[in-house]
């Protein structure tokens, strides 16, 4: 039973949960078991806090047996993410200096979550304050990939894609600026989802006004994802932008919702970015299946002129305006390309972040404009297939070199800046077993519908079944 408890779909254990059909109990105990068999290994789960977790299982069966109002995440395990605020455990956001370091509260999205019925066990692995779509660093070393270990499970939320995929949890949380959702959900075959900006309330930082950051759920797969969104997003108080609401609860979706939807194919990003033959050799069939089913699929992009520039000046101006000072007074004490990001930032002006921003507004405009030609528009979700763990990361793709550890992100990170939502959702295999996501980008505020186009798909490609074969071996 234990092994079939750990598979089995958030919404499905949810069910099961609720009709006390199995035990909260039960259920923690099955994920506990299958951490402390593989998390050696993956690396994902990086604190744990087994005997908090059980007290709150078994409070969460009392509650059930007295029969009280149960929440729609009653009694599913979760580990957050190591930059998400958890009160009273450890959070370090990957740096040594917060090693031991303990917050007062929760994250406003943690709080929803355990309100919500969901039982804590941990925290997932980041990169150094999540700068990176590769999650390792110097307080706990590299999350593997559970589908082939020698390889990076992505990020920033790379402990928390890949503890979905070893089964360490039935639904994660995570952040996204440049793809930390979409990426590691690309690499370790689940899904990711970016909100739009203003879905999910921004309480946790300093500044509700920075445009590119949020957070946002992942799940194995689409109507597990939209389980989770439905408990994080929602209004607040004290993020003035937070002002959509949506029932996103349940994705009932057909293959045949694609008929006569109208689909842009970006597989370079209009000539903008050099993409992975694997990669390509994995999308393009699924283009070709969206076309077969009914659905208008023409090679088109987005406008994303100015698109780069304008998230790489708001990003280095913010690392500047949170860490700068530090950097000056310790230069050790940030890695060397968060440090080079950092110093990129003190060289900015006000009128270039100025700038910035008008690049935002009129690529948001152009965005608007294009979705009233289009329903979705489907792309890479990474350039590249999970790469070997010990690299930085990569510096060529297909002949083309990358300067920096950024280059190779900008499949996802370019459709930052158009304040749209997306999500990768496991869209294919390379030859040697590597997943690979698909991006699908909607229009501003369509979350709920491209959650429910993403379950669709995966009834095509039912690579969302496709479980880990690389950890489970050794």
């Amino acid at each position: 039973m234990t092994n079939d408890l750990i598979y089995r779909g958030a919404v499905e254990l949810a069910a099961l949960l609720r009709s006390r059909e199995v035990s909260a109990t039960e259920v923690l105990e099955a994920h506990l078991e299958q951490i402390d068999k593989l998390n050696p290994l993956i690396n994902a789960v990086v604190t744990l806090d087994e005997e908090g977790a059980r007290k709150s299982a078994a409070e969460a069966d009392r509650k059930a047996a007295r029969g009280e109002q149960l929440g729609p995440l009653h009694g599913l395990p979760i580990s957050f993410k190591d930059t998400a605020d958890t009160a009273g455990m450890r959070t370090t956001y990957g740096h040594p200096q917060f090693r031991d370091h303990v917050p007062a509260s929760n994250d406003l999205h943690v709080q929803r979550i355990l309100d919500a019925g969901a039982i804590r066990v941990g925290k997932t692995n980041v990169p150094e304050f999540a700068a990176g779509s590769h999650t390792f660093n110097r307080v706990f070393g590299a999350t593997r990939n559970p589908y082939d270990p020698g390889k990076s499970a992505g990020g920033s939320s790379g402990g928390a894609a890949a503890a979905l995929a070893a089964g360490f949890q039935p639904i994660a949380d995570g952040s996204d600026m440049g793809g930390s959702l979409r990426n590691p959900a690309s690499f370790c075959n689940v899904v990711g989802l970016r909100p739009t900006p203003g879905m999910v309330p921004n309480t946790d930082g300093s500044n509700v006004f920075f445009p590119l950051a949020v957070s946002g759920p992942m799940g194995r797969t689409a109507e597990d994802t939209a389980l989770l969104f439905s408990v994080m997003a929602g209004a607040s108080p004290e993020d003035p932008h937070s002002a959509f609401a949506q029932n996103t609860a349940h994705v009932p979706s057909e293959p045949g919702d694609f008929a006569g939807l109208r689909v842009a194919f970006a597989p370079t990003l209009g000539g903008r970015v050099p993409v992975s033959r694997e990669v390509l050799d994995a999308i393009e069939p699924q283009a070709a299946a969206l076309s077969a089913l009914g659905a208008r699929v023409e090679l088109d992009c987005p406008d994303l002129e100015g698109s780069d520039k304008a998230f790489r000046v708001l990003r280095a101006a913010a690392f500047d305006a949170m860490w700068g000072d530090q950097l000056a007074a310790e230069p050790d004490a940030f890695n060397h390309f968060l440090a080079g990001n950092i110093r990129e930032g003190g060289l900015l002006s006000g009128r270039d972040v100025i700038r910035a921003e008008e690049a935002m507004t009129r690529l948001i405009r152009k965005a608007a404009e294009f979705f009233e030609r289009y329903d979705l528009v489907i792309a890479p979700a990474s350039q590249v297939v999970p790469f070997d763990v010990d690299l930085e990361y990569p510096t060529e793709i297909e002949g083309h070199h990358l300067d920096n550890y950024l280059d190779w992100m900008r499949a996802p990170y370019l459709f930052t800046p158009l304040g749209l939502p997306a999500l990768s959702v496991p869209a294919g295999f390379t030859p040697s077993g590597l997943p690979v996501g698909l991006q699908m980008v909607g229009a501003r505020g369509t979350d709920a519908r491209l959650l429910r186009l993403a379950s669709a798909f995966e009834k095509i490609s039912s690579c969302s079944a496709v479980r880990p074969q690389g950890a489970a071996v050794l």
